[in-house]
């Protein structure tokens, strides 16, 4: 029996299994579309369905570099024991190998490795051979903008990933650098790069809530103004990264610290831009309530 794109396409929506499992599922029953989903269900393929719903916060970020090339990404799990599992560790390295080589747009519908199958469809069979939900969260890739060095950082074997393009003249100070910086981005969590990067609805919220707190405190009227001018400067310093004291030497700002080695390299050194990422940030965990569960179904 002839199998159609749309046979495949229902069965999958069905399902959520890959599009090739599909196929072969209604290639072995002939067609039979009730008999393909208990097939992909015996072979353990369906039921990455069922388990996509639930909320994957654990896992582990990564990260890779050849100096011209970078990527960071994160690749979710429900469990953290499953972020050690061999077959899940092997995926994530395949991922980021993939990443350098290919665009980051779209990347689940793309080609992975030697089975043919997209990266989406690679990440539905993990699911169903290792039992858990498993998402591929974000990946960002930088390229190489001009002369300089693309640096990468993981702390925590996975808790934290960035990474940092440094625009300047390629030499090992330029690099040592860029991968300080890669560290003091990981531990002290910028939100921007210089206080003109930073975005202007945060400043104003900022200056919102320091102005309600100077009134809180009975602060005079005619003086906040110019108390909140005070404290969002020093919240800008804390803040962006040019101007927070440099992690491994805090008698230095990272900006001291680019000047120090834009005279060794010869050239201006300038950071250009970063990503950090941190495992599980903005996913809400779901909290269990085994009470209301039980009394949920004693109610049924």
């Amino acid at each position: 029996m002839s199998i159609s794109a749309t046979m495949v396409k229902e069965l999958r929506e069905k399902t959520n299994a890959g599009m090739m499992d599909c196929k072969k599922a209604l290639t072995e029953t002939n067609g039979d579309f009730d008999k393909a989903v208990d097939w992909l269900r015996a072979k353990g393929l369906g039921a990455a369905a069922k388990k996509a719903g639930r909320i994957a916060a654990e896992g582990t970020v990564f990260t890779k570099t050849n100096g011209k090339t970078g990527v960071v990404g994160e690749v979710n799990s429900e469990t953290d024991f499953v972020a050690r599992n061999d077959a899940f560790r092997a995926f994530v390295s395949d991922l980021a190998d993939h990443a350098m080589t290919n665009s980051t747009t779209d990347i689940g519908t793309q080609k992975f490795g030697k089975s043919g199958h997209t990266v989406d469809e690679t990440v539905k069979e993990l699911v169903a051979t290792i039992g858990e939900n498993i998402v591929l969260r974000r990946v960002t890739k930088y390229d190489l903008q001009g002369e300089g060095y693309i640096a990468a950082y993981t702390h925590g074997e996975g808790k934290i990933g960035v990474l940092v393009e440094v625009a300047g003249k390629d030499t090992p100070d330029l690099r040592t650098f860029a991968q300080d910086v890669c560290l003091h981005i990981a531990a002290m969590n910028p939100m921007a790069i210089s206080a003109d990067q930073m975005s202007p609805d945060v400043v104003a919220k900022e200056k919102e809530v320091l102005k309600a707190k100077n009134i809180e405190q009975g602060k005079k009227a005619d003086m906040i103004d110019k108390i909140v001018e005070g404290q969002i400067r020093k919240f800008l310093a804390e803040s962006c990264l040019m101007d927070q004291a440099f992690v491994k030497n805090p008698d230095l700002k990272v900006s001291d610290y680019a000047k120090e080695t834009g005279k060794k390299t010869g050239g201006d050194v300038k950071v250009l831009r970063f990503t950090r990422f941190e495992l599980g940030e903005g996913i809400e965990k779901k909290q269990e309530d085994f009470a209301a569960e039980v009394a949920a179904q004693i109610k049924n």
